[in-house]
């Protein structure tokens, strides 16, 4: 299963650590979990909370059952992150392939244009009058988190896998 959700990039991969522990060990409510993680890892609104706790699901560090979400319990590392953010998260493996073939650094715009064929049809009839706007956003956010996990060099022109 891939996850669309692609919350806003921290300043550094520690703050995954803040993340992965403010997610319960038992699972609570889905309410109980985002409050809970505007807490403890200091997500300033509850849609935002939500955000995490699903990309954490994608990173392979929390699980979503019946009655909300909860941590699992494992030791990672940065490749363990980047492997699980390219195979699991919506338009990453693209992504990343489309800057794997660039000859040279591409910049947002630049990936956007060659990411656009990628974006499935049902999200360009979802929100015809921005669909564009929120597909470059979410690309650029996909980018960000790539230089995070050390598998794309953000350049003076760009990035480069």
């Amino acid at each position: 299963m891939k996850f669309k959700v692609v919350p806003t990039p921290p300043e550094s991969l520690e703050y995954i650590e803040t993340a992965h522990r403010a997610v319960p060990l038992v699972a609570g409510s889905v309410d109980d979990c985002c409050a809970r993680m505007m807490a403890k890892a200091n997500v300033p609104a509850r849609d935002q909370a939500r955000e995490w706790l699903t990309f954490l699901q994608a990173l392979g560090l929390a699980t979503e059952g019946d009655s909300g979400f909860s941590r699992i319990r494992k030791e990672y590392d940065t490749a363990d992150l980047a492997a699980a953010f390219r195979e699991r998260v919506f338009g990453a493996d693209d992504l990343l392939t489309l800057l794997e073939a660039a000859d040279e650094p591409l910049t947002s715009a630049e990936v956007f244009e060659r990411f656009e064929d990628h974006v499935p049809n049902w999200e360009r009839h979802r929100n015809p009058e921005t669909w564009e706007d929120i597909w470059t956003e979410r690309v650029h956010r996909l980018l960000e988190w790539a230089v995070l996990l050390n598998l794309v060099d953000r350049t003076g022109d760009g990035y480069r896998a």
